[in-house]
C-alpha cells in the first residue's frame, strides 16, 4: 500500500461553535429527513458480502476502451500483465478519491454540527456524520483486503477540502462538502454502480448512494433557506467559489498519477488524457448532480452559467435531483430484495438437501437392519 509522507494533515480550525437552546419542533421537512437518518442506519461488516471474490488485476470488469492508454502509441506496448496493474491502479486511484473525500465529508459533517445554528440541522448532521465514517470505513476495507493498493488523495481535491474548511462561514462546509465534492461523488459513484459486473463494488456504491441521497437533499434543505436571505454581493462570494471549485473537481478527474507510476511524463500524460473521449463523457457526466443543485438554491448568476458553458455543462441544469435521488434509493432496496432472496432460495435448498440426506440416510439404515436381520 502507498502512504503519504506524512499521513497527518491539520487545518487550523475556523468560525464559531454555535450552541441553540431552543428546543422547539423545528423544520418539519427537516427533523422527517434527520428519522430517515435514524432509521437507515447500517452495519458495512454485515449489510456487506465481503466474503465475495474480486480480481484486483479486473475489479470492476472495465473494459479495454475506456481505459486512457487505449489507441496510444503506449498500448500496443503492454502485455496482459501490464493491462490487469493498469486496471488494478486506475480502480485504486477512484477508490482511494473516494475514501479521502468520505473522510474530508466526516469532518465536514462534524463542522456542521459545530457551526450551524439551527437544532434540526446539527441534529441531522450528527447522523451524517456517523454515514461518513461508514463509508469510509468500508471503502477502507474494499481497498486494504481486495485490491492491496492505496493512492494518495489528489492535490485539487485537498485543495477544495482545505478551502471548505479554512473559511469561517457556517455555510461553506454546506456548500463545498454537500453540494461540490458529494454531489460529484455521487455521479462518480453512479456511473461506476450502472457499469460494472462485478457484484462487491456495485454493493458498496449502492448502499453508499442511498446514504448520500438524503445528504444532498439535507444541504439542498439548508441553503436554499439560507440564501433566500442573502443580498446580491453574499450571493455572488458564493457563486465564485463554486465556480472554483468546479473547475478544480473537473481537472482532478484524469487521473494523471495513474500514468506518471507507468512511466509516463506528466505532460503527455495529461494530454492523453484530455484526448480519451471516454474520459471527456465521464466528467461531463459528472457535473449531472452539481449542476442542477447549484441552480436549486439559488446561486444561478450570469458569471456562473457561463462557468457552466465553458465546461459544457450548462444544459445539466434541468435536470430532476428528486427523480435522481429516487432512483438511489430504489436500486439499493431493489439489490438488498435480489441478495435476501437469493439467501432465501439458498437456505430452502439447503433445507431440502438435509432432509433428502436424512431420508436416504434413513433408508441405508433400514436397509442394514434388513440384512442384519437375515
Amino acid at each position: 500500500m502507498h502512504a503519504p509522507e506524512d499521513p497527518l494533515w491539520e487545518i487550523p480550525a475556523s468560525g464559531a461553535a454555535r450552541f441553540n437552546w431552543e428546543y422547539g419542533d423545528g423544520r418539519e421537512r427537516l427533523l422527517a429527513l434527520y428519522q430517515k437518518g435514524k432509521d437507515k442506519q447500517w452495519d458495512g461488516a454485515k449489510r456487506i458480502d465481503w466474503e465475495l471474490e474480486v480480481d484486483p488485476y479486473n475489479p470492476l470488469g472495465t473494459p479495454d476502451e475506456s481505459l486512457t492508454l487505449y489507441g496510444s502509441r503506449h498500448w500496443p506496448k503492454l502485455t496482459e500483465r501490464d493491462k490487469g496493474e493498469l486496471r488494478r491502479h486506475y480502480c485504486s486511484w477512484q477508490f482511494s478519491q473516494f475514501l479521502h473525500g468520505e473522510q474530508g465529508a466526516m469532518v465536514c459533517a462534524a463542522r456542521i454540527v459545530e457551526s450551524v445554528p439551527d437544532l434540526d440541522a446539527k441534529f441531522y448532521s450528527a447522523t451524517q456524520t456517523m454515514d461518513e465514517a461508514r463509508h469510509a470505513e468500508i471503502y477502507a476495507r474494499f481497498l486494504h483486503e481486495k485490491i492491496g493498493l492505496l493512492y494518495p488523495i489528489n492535490d485539487n481535491l485537498q485543495g477544495l477540502l482545505g478551502d471548505t474548511l479554512r473559511d469561517s462561514r457556517w455555510d461553506m462546509p454546506y456548500l463545498g462538502m454537500q453540494v461540490l465534492i458529494e454531489g460529484l461523488a455521487l455521479a462518480a459513484f453512479g456511473m461506476i454502480r450502472d457499469t460494472t459486473n462485478r457484484p462487491l463494488p456495485k454493493q458498496l456504491l449502492a448502499y453508499v448512494m442511498q446514504d448520500e441521497a438524503r445528504h444532498v437533499a439535507f444541504g439542498r434543505m439548508a441553503l436554499r433557506d439560507y440564501y433566500r436571505q442573502l443580498g446580491d454581493a453574499e450571493l455572488r462570494e458564493r457563486e465564485e467559489f463554486v465556480i472554483e471549485g468546479c473547475y478544480l473537481m473537473r481537472d482532478r478527474l484524469r487521473g494523471v498519477e495513474v500514468l506518471e507510476n507507468f512511466g509516463i511524463p506528466k505532460r503527455e500524460a495529461a494530454e492523453l488524457s484530455e484526448r480519451s473521449e471516454y474520459l471527456r463523457l465521464f466528467r461531463k457526466l459528472l457535473f449531472s448532480r452539481i449542476v442542477p443543485c447549484v441552480k436549486d438554491i439559488g446561486l444561478w448568476g450570469e458569471r456562473l452559467q457561463k462557468a457552466y458553458v465553458d465546461m459544457g455543462v450548462f444544459d445539466l441544469g434541468d435536470a430532476s435531483l428528486d427523480q435522481l435521488m429516487s432512483q438511489d434509493e430504489e436500486i439499493a432496496d431493489r439489490l438488498d430484495g435480489e441478495r435476501f432472496a437469493a439467501q432465501e432460495r439458498d437456505r430452502v435448498q439447503e433445507v431440502r438437501d438435509a432432509i433428502a440426506e436424512g431420508v436416504a440416510d434413513g433408508a441405508a439404515d433400514r436397509a442394514e437392519d434388513g440384512c442384519g436381520a437375515d
